[in-house]
């Protein structure tokens, strides 16, 4: 018995769909977390200005923690080595992410703040706040449900 974490494999996914659209809520993950690390110091007063129901503090601290989700999520879904509670702490982080875009963009949609964009690509790019955009974080939530049932990291039970 070792004392240390050992890293085990990815079990193989149920289905070859659910792997690709894990890759590809991964590389969606891996463009947003770049761009809004890109520019975060106006990412951070754009956050402040959404006007959320939400302390200072904790306005300040939501958007590190939705950048290191979206970091953290990648693993799960690129299927790398992992020990199994990471592995679910990263399928959690995707969950997050989803979760955390859903209820801003329904912030952003249903409340009349005057934003310039969304925040899905930092402030490099003005995307219009709008409808569409809940629906873009639902397909997050999709996309992180397909891929939680296709790779699931705990034992499977039957076909």
């Amino acid at each position: 018995m070792s004392v240390f974490v050992q890293s085990t494999p990815a079990q193989e996914p149920r289905s070859s769909e659910s792997k690709k659209i894990a890759i590809l809520y991964a590389c969606i993950l891996v463009v947003m977390a770049v761009t809004q690390l890109f520019t975060f110091d106006d990412f951070l007063v754009y956050f402040q200005s959404l006007g959320l129901p939400l302390s200072t503090e904790l306005t300040y601290a939501l958007l590190p923690t939705l950048i290191v989700a979206e970091v953290f999520a990648i693993p799960f879904l690129l299927r790398m080595r992992l020990s199994p509670a990471f592995r679910c702490v990263s399928m959690f982080f995707g969950w997050l992410v989803a979760v955390i875009w859903i209820l801003l963009t329904f912030w952003l949609a249903s409340t009349a703040t005057q934003v310039s964009t969304v925040g899905f690509l930092g402030t490099l790019v003005d995307l219009t706040p709008g409808w569409w955009a809940v629906f873009i974080s639902l397909s997050f939530a999709v996309l992180v449900a397909w891929s939680s049932w296709g790779l699931w990291p705990g034992k499977r039970t039957g076909k």
